[in-house]
């Protein structure tokens, strides 16, 4: 007969097993799914909860949590930049779901109070469902927790013993302490591994450091391209698609783009979700890294770069790159030759967008000739490199933009060739 937990109390560990046992369900939490699609929460919960566990609770103001987690400035307005509360709401409304869905509660239950930032920890008096422990659920499984945590196998490869639990009370009692000394030791070795990862790190390139905002720690990447439909009267031959347009258009330059991108993000690690701009909503723009791709057939990227030093004029019949800085700066394709011989301009960006509250990559040209030859800009070492020459060693953690111009032959499309770029 089963016998399920009753009472629960909250408790602060105060032995290193303790918080060892804490930080198990920490893991347990952080792989389930509704954390491990997203970097923001589990990375909350991680900071707040080894925090509290590090006697450091006292620190866990929004302001505090905003720079350490989310890396906003130190005077940032706290105001206007709500990703703390946000964040913090969804962990809050996050945690109360999966306790809600599990079957068997575990004996170690981790909430964050409303109103607060500091984790509660909370314990079962009674112990655990005798029928069937957390403990079993989380399989004692390697690679099943390495997979699931994105790190790499460790070699040679670990062997776990199949566990055949004693027949009774005491029995139990040895099986679930063995359980939990053996999901430390899964820990203790996954924390080797990865310090050795980290104290080894692999070689990386300027393409590695310039994508590493948006593909670090995460497991999927949105990327929204602009769509077009044909319009054999206007200069370029076709026109933004707009949201009744079911099945948009792309050309081959786009799609030679959109497969350089996710050639890159997959090599990585990452899978895309790819989307057109004109039926996607910024609630689906803001759970995720972004890149967006393409200039006046993407509406999105029209609005996430006009606060940025280089920007598209924002009138549809004036079609050309300006410098806000400069407003009489101006590059646009010269309209008195047919657009198959006209240079293309573009614009390559990398920035921390308020709109979204997340990194976001730009590729985009005026037309579809400068998008393809700006998506071989971001993907290529030579130019990521001629990039960060220009921009200094440690350009891979800042805001940057990059302006290009690409000539254009028969319609083919040439080499890039950086005109300016800046960083801040």
């Amino acid at each position: 007969m089963s016998r399920n937990v009753t009472t629960r109390e909250a408790w602060l560990p105060q032995t290193k097993q303790e918080r060892d046992d804490v930080l198990l369900e920490l893991h347990r939490i952080s792989v389930s799914p509704h954390f491990c699609n997203s970097k923001r929460y589990p990375a909350l919960l991680q900071y707040i909860v080894e925090s509290t566990l590090a006697g450091r609770s006292e620190l866990l103001k929004e302001r505090t949590l905003g720079v350490e987690v989310f890396d906003r400035p130190p005077h940032y307005d706290t105001n206007s930049d709500t990703v703390v509360r946000y964040t913090a709401g969804e962990v809050r409304k996050r945690l109360s779901l999966y306790y809600h869905e599990l079957d068997h509660k575990p004996t170690i239950q981790i909430m964050l109070p409303v109103g607060s930032y500091v984790p509660e920890f909370l314990h079962a008096l009674d112990g655990l469902d005798e029928e069937r422990p957390h403990a079993i659920e989380a399989s004692p499984n390697i690679d099943a927790i390495v997979h699931a945590s994105g790190f790499e196998p460790l070699s040679p490869t670990v062997s776990v013993p199949v566990l055949i639990p004693p027949v009774g009370p005491r029995g139990t009692k040895l099986f679930h302490k063995t359980l939990v000394a053996l999901g430390l030791a899964l820990i203790a070795i996954l924390g080797i591994g990865l310090g050795w990862r980290y104290h080894f790190p692999a070689d990386t390139t300027p393409v590695d450091e310039f994508w590493a905002p948006l593909l670090r720690d995460h497991r999927a990447v949105t990327l929204c391209s602009g769509g077009v439909v044909f319009k054999s009267g206007n200069f370029s031959g076709v026109v933004t698609a707009g949201k009744d347009i079911e099945y948009p258009f792309i050309s081959s330059q786009i799609a030679t783009a959109i497969s350089r991108v996710s050639g890159l993000v997959e090599r990585h690690g990452a899978t895309v979700d790819l989307q057109f701009s004109a039926s996607t909503p910024i609630t689906v723009l803001r759970e995720q890294p972004l890149v967006l791709l393409g200039g006046y057939n993407n509406l999105w990227t029209l609005r996430l770069l006009d606060s940025l030093p280089f920007r598209f004029n924002p009138e549809p019949e004036g079609a050309a790159i300006i410098e806000v800085a400069q407003p009489t700066h101006r590059w646009a394709r010269d309209q008195s030759q047919p657009y198959s011989s006209a240079d293309d301009y573009a614009l390559v960006a990398r920035f921390r967008d308020s709109t979204t509250d997340s990194w976001v990559i730009v590729i985009a040209g005026l037309g579809r000739n400068g998008t393809e030859a700006a998506a071989q800009f971001a993907t290529s070492p030579r130019y990521m490199q001629l990039l960060r020459d220009q921009l200094g060693s440690n350009f891979g953690s800042r805001n940057v933009e990059a302006l290009m111009q690409v000539k254009v032959i028969d319609g083919k499309t040439g080499a890039p060739a950086m005109l300016a770029a800046r960083a801040w």
